[in-house]
C-alpha cells in the first residue's frame, strides 16, 4: 500500500509540473509575443493551429490525470483499516456483567485534624 501511494503522489506530481509547464507556454488571443518564439509560423512542426490544440489537448489530460490522483489520494488518506487480531486469531470477548463490577467507593471526607496522631 506505501508503494501504490508513493507512486500515485509522484504521478501527481509530474502531472502538476507539466500541466504548470503547458500553461505557461501557452499564449492567450491577444499574446503577439507567441509569435517571436515561432508559435506563429504556419510552417512548425504542427501546423498554424495545430500546436495550440496539441497544448489544450495535453493540458486537459495532465488535468485529469490530476484530479484522478487527487481522488485517490484522498480515499487511501481516509481509508481506516480494521485492527488486526494478531498471531492467535480473535481475542476472547470481554463480558462483565453490572453485579461483578464493584461500585466506585468515595473517598472519606476528612476534617482538619481528624488524621493527627493524639
Amino acid at each position: 500500500m506505501l508503494f501504490l501511494k508513493t507512486l500515485i503522489i509522484v504521478v501527481q506530481l509530474l502531472s502538476a509540473l507539466g500541466v504548470i509547464g503547458l500553461v505557461l507556454l501557452q499564449h492567450g488571443k491577444g499574446a503577439d509575443m507567441g509569435a517571436a518564439f515561432g508559435s506563429g509560423a504556419s510552417g512548425s512542426l504542427f501546423g498554424a493551429t495545430g500546436s495550440a490544440n496539441f497544448l489544450s489537448r495535453t493540458t486537459a489530460i495532465l488535468a485529469a490525470v490530476f484530479f484522478a490522483t487527487t481522488l485517490t489520494l484522498t480515499y487511501i488518506g481516509s481509508y481506516k483499516s480494521k485492527p488486526s487480531a494478531g498471531l492467535l486469531g480473535a481475542a476472547p470477548a470481554v463480558t462483565a456483567s453490572a453485579a461483578s463490577v464493584p461500585a466506585a467507593v468515595p473517598a472519606p471526607v476528612s476534617a482538619p485534624g481528624q488524621n493527627v496522631p493524639k
